[in-house]
């Protein structure tokens, strides 16, 4: 009996040591903030927020520690793309393309294009560890594509993307990625500054102000003013942030007011603090040309809106 007792006493010990050993691990490998970011290496703009998130521009992040850190992850991430009517005539091929050549390379990447008609769709060829999936759009919402755009991929994150990806990136298709959009952008809720407004006084920032608008931020209130066309995280955390617009949408639409989406996702950001920022760099406006501050393009939307 008393030789039982001891063998169990060392295997408890054993195992012990073993969890101790494990959780110290986990704990050395846990990737810090000031492991791979730097934000003294840009010091002409902002790239730490009040509520001490990063803002991602090129120079702060250090690409070889991320890529170390995420190559152990085995993640997929997904990017979602609204491409109806024109846009998938004039965009997509182009989107896809570049998206195929910059957009986490190195990584498993499911392109989901949320399309209006199949036979608008070019010929698509993924490049290595990248799938396509084609999504239906229906109930069309024509007055609101942003709407039609978040209804639909709600129900296909509940659907079944959830389960396929770890993080999930929407955008619109009227952009060409020029450089690495990496694994730096990875986060949470990810939020994109807005290149027309980032280098404005906060003043001017066309939030909504109206006080019954859900979507309301109240004058001399506001942190940054955030790009619709572009949104990230993890699809869970995106799912929120939709629920939350639609129900934003449904009450002010009984209230007899019709904000816009970007003003609903600046409302959301303003309450629920992404916690990661992207500079401009990552949705630049081909219309304007890059100050100083910007020293690398990674995608650029193109100058005709469709929004």
């Amino acid at each position: 009996m008393n030789c039982k007792r001891r063998m169990l006493l060392l295997i408890s010990c054993v195992l012990y040591f073993m969890l101790l050993e494990y959780h110290f691990r986990d704990e050395v490998e846990e990737l810090r903030l000031s492991d791979w970011f730097n934000p003294r290496k840009h010091p002409d703009v902002v790239t730490t927020t009040g509520w001490l998130a990063p803002v991602i521009w090129e120079g702060t992040f250090n690409r070889q520690v991320l890529e170390e850190y995420y190559g152990r992850q085995n993640l997929t991430i997904g990017l979602a793309v609204l491409a109806t009517g024109r846009i998938a005539d004039q965009y997509l091929e182009l989107f896809i393309q570049s998206a195929s050549k910059h957009f986490m390379t190195g990584y498993r990447v499911i392109f989901y294009i949320m399309v209006d008609a199949f036979h608008r769709l070019p010929n698509l060829e993924p490049g290595p560890l990248q799938t396509i999936q084609v999504l239906d759009i229906r109930g069309h919402d024509a007055d609101d594509l942003h709407l039609m755009l978040m209804k639909n991929l709600a129900v296909h994150i509940v659907g079944h993307i959830q389960d396929e990806v770890d993080f999930l990136f929407s955008m619109t298709a009227n952009r060409v990625f020029q450089n690495d959009f990496g694994v730096e952008t990875l986060g949470t809720s990810v939020a994109q500054l807005h290149a027309w407004w980032y280098f404005k006084n906060t003043e001017n920032l066309p939030y909504e102000r109206r006080p019954g608008s859900t979507a309301c931020i109240p004058l001399g209130q506001g942190d940054f003013y955030y790009d619709g066309t572009v949104i990230g995280g993890t699809p869970l955390e995106i799912l929120n942030f939709i629920k939350e617009y639609l129900d934003g949408i449904i009450r002010d639409k009984e209230n007899g007011l019709n904000s816009t989406y970007e003003s609903h996702l600046n409302k959301y950001f303003f309450i629920h603090k992404p916690t990661k920022l992207l500079s401009p760099e990552y949705s630049w406006d081909t219309v304007l040309w890059p100050p100083a501050q910007v020293w690398l393009v990674k995608a650029a939307r193109c100058s005709e809106r469709a929004f």
